[in-house]
């Protein structure tokens, strides 16, 4: 008899293509987690679509129909276990949670970031990895604490800059190695492959993505 696939809650404020990511490594047979339902802070976000189609719930909780963060957060975390939510995965998801509402999935949270953090964290970071003129930039999945992008990494996938790039054409090709690098590391963290310590993390595998390797930070390529 297989494992139960662990329950996955994905916040979105957008398009959602790396939800969609997810959607699609979770309609593989043998991918260990499902997504349980979608939630957006913003009612119009496409991503909404994406979950409808793909069967699964699709919960809208509006940040600006609640008096205070704390509400807001209060509601999300309702919406969360109504479905059964045991991982919570951020994907574009516009808003900063709070240590209280983390508190509620320690070390359960991750995120999807296009820049290989620490460098380049928030808003635009492609746009911050032209005007810095990096020759290498890419995208990083960590856990999500307080901060902004802050967490302890997971994992990284590289892509070079090329002389001719600019915003849109660093973010496409970025954009592609999220798409195959967070279902990667979502399986790894359910699975139980991986390991806090500290602000680092171990990772008990090492999976080829393309051109890129997922592995622990720092570790050479084989």
């Amino acid at each position: 008899m297989s494992a139960p696939r662990a329950r996955l809650g994905v916040l979105v404020s957008g398009s959602g293509s790396n939800l969609q990511a997810l959607l699609d490594a979770c309609a593989q047979e043998g991918f260990p987690a499902e997504v349980a339902c979608v939630v957006s802070n913003v009612p119009t976000a496409f991503a909404l679509e994406r979950a409808r189609k793909a069967g699964v719930p699709a919960v809208v909780v509006d940040h600006k129909a609640h008096a205070s963060k704390a509400d807001f957060e209060k509601a999300l975390l309702a919406a969360l276990r109504d479905a059964g939510v045991e991982w919570v995965c951020l994907a574009g998801f516009m808003r900063l949670l709070s240590a209280d509402f983390l508190g509620h999935y320690a070390g359960r949270v991750l995120n999807i970031h296009p820049s290989l953090l620490p460098s380049f964290p928030g808003l635009h970071a492609q746009r911050q990895a032209l005007e810095r003129g990096v020759k290498i930039a890419g995208c990083t999945v960590h856990f999500v604490d307080a901060g902004t992008d802050t967490g302890p990494i997971i994992a990284q996938a590289a892509v070079p800059v090329l002389p001719e790039d600019d915003e849109k054409s660093l973010s496409a090709r970025i954009l592609t190695e999220e798409h195959r690098l967070y279902p990667l590391a979502v399986g790894l963290a359910v699975t139980g492959k991986v390991a806090l310590d500290g602000a680092r993390t171990r990772v008990d595998a090492q999976t080829t993505v393309g051109e890129s390797s997922l592995r622990s930070p720092g570790a050479p390529r084989s």
